[in-house]
């Protein structure tokens, strides 16, 4: 995909938005039966959340909701219900901030010279890799593939405190515009508030 494609594609989508408190959501209907919803901090116009809608078959039993960035946590019995299950096992979260994508891995103790993290352009993934053969993952930037970009290297910096691995990834420029005209666009779709003056989020982002 290339960045006229993606922005061609939101854009062609069926779009509905509304603000719940400092949270601006906005549902998609794309044209190929996709769904996609994302969330925006009103107060600094970042997005916090994007799900997918996946397709279901007769015998689902999930929300059909996949998570691409940002956390599943809806609830405290869903907070209590997944520290319960995932006590031990490596937990990845991802966020973005106005120049970085950064992914999370908690309950990873092992010392930092222990990771073999990598960018592999084949699979288009962040690979990470440990010496002792104890851990393994690979990491999808969606973001870079809508708009072709390769993965560098040297965009990545690692660390690692409290038994979480730290991976952050400086943006591209591309990457950057690409947030920034999707934010000018969704400023034309017709939003949902009460007594609430929509900020310009595209004001917010000092790029």
């Amino acid at each position: 995909m290339s960045y006229e494609n993606w922005m061609n594609y939101i854009k062609n989508a069926e779009k509905s938005s509304f603000i719940s408190g400092k949270i601006r959501k906005i549902y998609y209907k794309f044209n190929d039966s996709k769904e996609m919803c994302e969330e925006y901090n009103m107060e600094t116009g970042i997005l916090f959340r994007r799900a997918w809608k996946k397709k279901q078959n007769i015998l689902s039993t999930d929300d059909g909701w996949e998570i691409e960035l940002g956390d599943t946590i809806s609830n405290t019995k869903d907070l209590n219900q997944i520290i319960k299950e995932t006590n031990k096992a490596p937990i990845l979260t991802k966020r973005i901030t106005r120049h970085n994508i950064e992914w999370r891995i908690r309950n990873l103790p092992y010392p930092l010279e222990n990771y073999l993290i990598t960018a592999d352009n084949i699979k288009r993934a962040i690979i990470i890799r440990t010496k002792n053969k104890k851990y393994f993952k690979e990491i999808q930037i969606p973001e870079l593939s809508r708009c072709n970009i390769q993965i560098q290297q040297k965009a990545m910096s690692i660390s690692h405190q409290h038994n979480t691995l730290i991976i952050t990834y400086r943006k591209p420029e591309l990457v950057q515009q690409m947030e920034q005209d999707t934010l000018k666009m969704l400023q034309e779709v017709e939003t949902e508030a009460e007594n609430v003056d929509l900020v310009n989020l595209t004001k917010l982002l000092d790029f």
